[in-house]
C-alpha cells in the first residue's frame, strides 16, 4: 500500500491549540522562539514581562523566559514548566538566574532547538501521560511472540484502553494478516520510511487501519524490509504521546531500528518455550535486548516434554518471571485472531497481565 503522512497538521478551523507564553524583549531571541513555535504548530502568547491580566503566567502550559527578562519575572509565583532560554553558551551565571525564577530547564539556542520544538509540540497536542509501551520478543523462532502481542493488544482495547499495535518485524508476515485485516484501508510502514523529525500523534493514529477497536501499524505486501532508525524513533514517540497502551512485536535480531524501538519500551516480554534449546537461544536474545531494555521479563510457554518448569526457565535466563503462557487450541484456524475470544485461556492470561502491570510498575 502506498501513501504518505504529514508530520504535524495545522489546527482545524476553529480549533485552538494551547501554546507557550514567551517573555522577552530580545528581538533575535523572540524571532527564534516564534520560528520554533511555528515548527511545532503552536501559537504563543508574547509579553515583555509577567502578564498583568488573564492569568497567562499561571495557565500557560509552558513558559519560555528570555535571559533578558529574568529581572522582570523574578517575583512571579513559582510554577512548573518554566524554561530559561538564551543564546550565550558560555555564561557561567545562567544557572543562578534559573534558580532565581524557579526554571525547570536552561536552554541554549541553537543547540536545544530540537528538544524545544518537541516540548512545544507536546503542550500544543495536549500530551498527558505517555502510553505504557510493552515490547514482545520471541526467544526462538515460532515461540509465539506475535500471537501474544496481538492478544495483549486486543485485551487492552477490550478493557477500554486507547491501544496501538506496532509490527516492528518486517519478516513476520504482517500482524494485519494475523488480525484478519490485510485489506482494510490505512497506511502501513512504507508510508513512514522517510519520516524525519516529529510525527504528529493524532495524524498517525487517524491514518492507521482500525482493527478490533485498536490501531495497527503493520507491513504491506511490498518489498520494503527495513525502516530507518530515525523513522522508527519518530513513529514510536508519536504512538506513545497518545497515551493508553502500545504493544510492539519485535524481531529477535538486533539492528539500529530495533535498538530505537527497544529504547522506547517500558517493559519487555521474552516468550520462551520450556525447552532446553529454546532456553539456549533465548539467552542470546535476552543478552542483546538487555543492553538497551531496562525491564525484561520472561513469559514461559506451557511446559513441554523437557521437564522444565517456568521458574527454572526464568532462572536459567536470569530474568523475572512475568507469567506462564497457557496452551491455546485452535490458534490460526477460523476462530478469529489470537485472544479475540475473551473467554479463552490466552485472553484471560492477557487480562490478568494488564491488571498486574499498574500495580507492579516498571523499573
Amino acid at each position: 500500500m502506498t501513501g504518505s503522512i504529514a508530520h504535524d497538521r495545522g489546527p482545524a478551523e476553529g480549533e485552538e491549540r494551547a501554546g507557550p507564553l514567551i517573555v522577552t524583549e530580545d528581538a533575535q531571541l523572540l524571532d527564534d522562539l516564534l520560528r520554533l513555535c511555528a515548527a511545532a504548530g503552536a501559537r504563543p502568547e508574547v509579553h515583555h514581562a509577567v502578564p498583568e491580566r488573564g492569568g497567562g503566567w499561571d495557565t500557560a502550559p509552558l513558559v519560555l523566559v528570555g535571559d533578558d527578562a529574568v529581572h522582570r519575572v523574578r517575583g512571579a509565583a513559582r510554577r512548573r514548566g518554566v524554561c530559561l532560554v538564551g543564546h550565550d553558551q558560555d555564561d557561567p551565571r545562567v544557572w543562578q538566574r534559573a534558580v532565581e525564577i524557579g526554571a525547570d530547564h536552561v536552554l541554549r539556542l541553537p543547540d536545544a532547538e530540537d528538544w524545544l520544538v518537541d516540548r512545544i509540540a507536546d503542550v500544543a497536542e495536549g500530551v498527558g501521560h505517555p502510553a505504557l509501551t510493552v515490547g514482545v520478543l520471541g526467544g526462538r523462532g515460532g515461540a509465539g511472540a506475535s500471537t501474544l502481542a496481538c492478544a495483549l493488544a486486543l485485551s487492552a482495547a477490550r478493557a477500554g484502553r486507547r491501544t496501538m499495535l506496532v509490527d516492528a518485524d518486517p519478516l513476520g508476515g504482517g500482524l494485519d494478516v494475523l488480525l484478519g485485516g490485510e485489506t482494510v484501508k490505512g497506511l502501513r510502514w512504507p508510508a513512514f520510511a522517510e519520516s524525519k523529525g516529529r510525527v504528529g500523534a493524532g495524524a498517525l493514529e487517524e491514518s492507521l487501519p482500525r482493527l478490533h477497536d485498536l490501531r495497527v501499524l503493520s507491513w504491506d505486501r511490498g518489498d520494503t524490509v527495513a525502516i530507518p532508525p530515525g523513522a522508527m524513533r519518530a513513529v514510536l514517540a508519536a504512538a506513545r504521546r497518545r497515551g493508553g497502551a502500545v504493544v510492539v512485536d519485535l524481531p529477535r535480531r538486533m539492528d539500529d531500528s530495533v535498538v530505537e524501538a527497544l529504547a522506547q519500551v517500558d517493559l519487555g516480554l521474552l516468550v520462551v518455550p520450556a525447552e532446553l534449546r529454546a532456553v539456549a537461544a533465548a539467552g542470546r536474545v535476552a543478552a542483546a535486548a538487555g543492553m538497551v531494555l531496562r525491564d525484561l521479563r520472561a513469559i514461559v510457554r506451557a511446559p513441554g516434554t523437557a521437564g522444565l518448569d517456568s521458574d527454572e526457565v526464568a532462572g536459567l535466563l536470569g530474568l523475572p518471571l512475568a507469567g506462564e503462557l497457557p496452551a491455546e487450541q485452535g490458534l490460526g484456524r477460523a476462530g478469529g485472531p489470537p485472544g479475540a475470544d475473551a473467554r479463552s485461556a490466552l485472553a484471560r492470561f492477557c487480562s490478568a497481565f494488564w491488571a498486574r502491570v499498574p500495580a507492579e510498575g516498571t523499573s
